[in-house]
């Protein structure tokens, strides 16, 4: 197994659960952080977002002892690298208008992601012998 890319998986989903926490069980300070009021329709949509995020780390972390790359659990690695990127993206755009310092930080750590995903889904995963070899 490839400590890389356990160390991916665990870090993904921790980092993705302790988004998923916030929205789902303070939605209200979510919105107000960010100057939206918090209505009705706002708080459902981002506790929904909240769910999906803790469905996505929990999927990460119980995959995280899978031999991932290349063939191996492409599907899993797409997800990953598709949600890292697309968010990484989005949050660049956004960056202008949310002028925050935290924005910045989330943005860098999604684009660590989606590049570490964009590794570990186009490179051939190495798989080591019993005794730490290479075969």
């Amino acid at each position: 197994m490839n400590l890389q890319t356990r160390l991916l998986m665990g870090l993904s989903a921790v980092f993705m659960g302790a988004f998923g926490l916030v929205a789902s069980f303070i939605p209200d300070r979510v919105l107000v952080t960010f100057g939206v009021p918090p209505v009705t329709v706002l708080l459902i949509v981002v506790q929904i977002a909240g769910a999906l995020y803790l469905a996505f780390a929990m999927l990460n972390w119980m995959a995280r002892g899978v031999l991932l790359g290349g063939i191996y659990s492409r599907p899993l690695a797409l997800a990953n690298f598709l949600h890292f990127a697309v968010v990484a993206v989005t949050l660049f755009k956004a960056m202008p208008a949310l002028n925050m310092i935290s924005v910045v930080a989330v943005t860098l750590a999604y684009a660590v992601f989606a590049a570490w995903f964009a590794l570990v889904l186009f490179t051939h995963p190495v798989r080591k012998n019993n005794n730490g070899a290479r075969p």
